[in-house]
C-alpha cells in the first residue's frame, strides 16, 4: 500500500493512493449528502448555460458509465465531487486526479471522493467557521499510511492553530496563537520534507500584526516539532503576507510560489533565500484564492471574476515573467483552492456556497486538463 505523500510539496511523486483505495472499495455510488443540495435551489448555470459552454472532455481511457439519479449528480463530466458545503484545501487522492480530497470550510470535515462517490469523511475537527476562518487546509503526515495522523491549520474560538488529528482522539495542537480575525484567516500548509511543515497565515484583517515580527499572522513559518507538547515556535521563513493566502511549489524548479491579496492588489510572489519577490501583480484585485504549479506554468483561480489564469513559469533561461492569460473563465462560478498534479491536471474547488450563485451540485471539485497541456499527460 503506497505512503500518502502531500500532493503540493517540491519532488513528491506519490500521492494518496490508500485514499483511492477507501473510496474504489466501498462501491460506486453514495448519495447520503444530497439533502446537503436541497437548500441550494434548483439546477442552473452559474453563469452560462451547460448547453452553450464548450464541455471538458473525459480522458480517452475514462470509461463510460452511466449516471445514478439524484440531485447531486452534475452532467458535466469533469466534476468529480459534489454537494459540499464551503470548501478549503484541496488535495489529489490518486495519481490521475479522479479521486480528491477537500475540505469544507465551515463544517471541519475533510472529504475524500470521486464522481458519482462515494463520499468518505476521512475526520471531522471542530472548528469557528465565523467569517472566513473554520478548517482552512490540511496535509496528511508523511508516514499516513502508518500513523493515520493529518495535521489541519483551523480557526477556534480564540485563535488560528495547526493541529494534529489521529483516529478517535481529539485534535491536539503544534502551533497555537496565531491570531483571529473576521476576516484574513484563509492560510495553507503543505509538508516540504517528512520533518518540515510549512504553514502560511493570513493577516488576520491586520496588515501592521503581517509586518510585526512577534506575531504569527502574515506569514511563512516552517514547523519541525510536531509533539503535543509544547513546541518551540516555529521558524519564520517570510512576512508581510496579506490575507486568503495560497502555496503553490513547482516539483519541476523547487520554487514556492506564493498568492494571496492586499487591499490594493492581489499578489503572486516567490519565496527568495532574501525573503518574497513579487513576480506579477493584480491592481483590479479579482480576488486571487488558490495556485498551482505544474508544466511549466503557473496558474492562479479567482473567486470575483470567476477565472483561471495561467503564467508561464520563470527558469534560469527565461527569468521573465508572463503576463497572464485567461484559460477557463466563467464555468464554475466562484473558485476556491486549487492544486496541480505532476502530468498537468488542476483539481479546483468551487466556493459557491459563500461567495458566488450556488446550483444545486455546488459546491463542487473539478478535474480539470489546462489547454496548453498535451492529452496524453492524463
Amino acid at each position: 500500500m503506497s505512503k500518502p505523500a502531500d500532493r503540493r510539496g517540491a519532488g513528491t511523486s506519490t500521492v494518496v493512493a490508500l485514499l483511492a483505495i477507501l473510496v474504489l472499495l466501498t462501491g460506486c455510488a453514495d448519495f447520503s449528502a444530497q439533502d446537503r443540495a436541497k437548500d441550494a435551489g434548483p439546477f442552473s448555470a452559474n453563469d452560462e448555460s451547460f448547453a452553450q459552454r464548450e464541455q471538458p472532455r473525459p480522458s480517452p481511457t475514462e470509461p463510460l458509465v452511466p449516471p445514478p439519479p439524484g440531485p447531486c449528480v452534475d452532467p458535466d463530466p469533469a466534476v468529480i465531487a459534489t454537494c459540499l458545503q464551503s470548501t478549503a484545501g484541496v488535495m489529489p487522492g490518486d495519481d490521475r486526479g479522479d479521486v480528491t480530497v477537500v475540505a469544507e470550510r465551515t463544517t471541519g470535515k475533510i472529504i475524500t471522493t470521486k464522481r458519482y462517490g462515494p463520499q468518505r469523511v476521512l475526520a471531522t475537527i471542530p472548528v469557528d467557521a465565523s467569517g472566513d476562518g473554520g478548517l482552512i487546509d490540511f496535509a496528511f503526515s508523511p508516514t499516513y499510511a502508518q500513523d493515520r495522523l493529518i495535521y489541519a491549520l483551523i480557526t477556534t474560538a480564540s485563535d488560528n492553530r495547526i493541529v494534529r488529528v489521529a483516529p478517535g482522539d481529539v485534535p491536539k495542537p503544534i502551533v497555537a496563537g496565531i491570531p483571529k480575525g473576521a476576516t484574513g484567516n484563509m492560510g495553507a500548509m503543505y509538508f516540504r520534507t517528512p520533518g518540515e511543515l510549512v504553514v502560511a497565515t493570513g493577516n488576520a484583517g491586520n496588515p501592521a500584526a503581517a509586518a510585526d515580527p512577534t506575531s504569527l499572522a502574515g506569514k511563512i513559518l516552517l514547523v519541525t516539532s510536531f509533539s503535543s507538547r509544547a513546541n518551540p515556535p516555529p521558524r519564520v521563513l517570510a512576512s508581510g503576507l496579506g490575507s486568503n493566502v495560497s502555496l503553490c511549489p513547482s516539483a519541476a524548479s523547487g520554487s514556492l510560489y506564493v498568492a494571496d491579496q492586499t487591499a490594493t492588489e492581489d499578489r503572486l510572489q516567490v519565496l527568495e533565500s532574501a525573503g518574497p519577490k513579487v513576480l506579477w501583480t493584480w491592481p483590479d484585485r479579482p480576488q486571487i484564492a488558490g495556485c498551482a504549479a505544474t508544466a511549466g506554468s503557473i496558474y492562479v483561480s479567482t473567486t470575483r471574476t470567476q477565472q483561471i489564469q495561467a503564467l508561464t513559469e520563470p527558469t534560469r533561461d527565461k527569468p521573465a515573467i508572463t503576463p497572464p492569460t485567461v484559460v477557463l473563465e466563467k464555468r464554475y462560478g466562484a473558485l476556491g483552492r486549487m492544486v496541480a498534479l505532476d502530468n498537468g491536471v488542476l483539481q479546483f474547488a468551487t466556493v459557491n456556497r459563500t461567495s458566488g450563485n450556488p446550483v444545486s451540485t455546488d459546491d463542487r471539485v473539478v478535474k480539470w486538463l489546462p489547454p496548453s497541456s498535451s492529452e496524453d499527460r492524463t
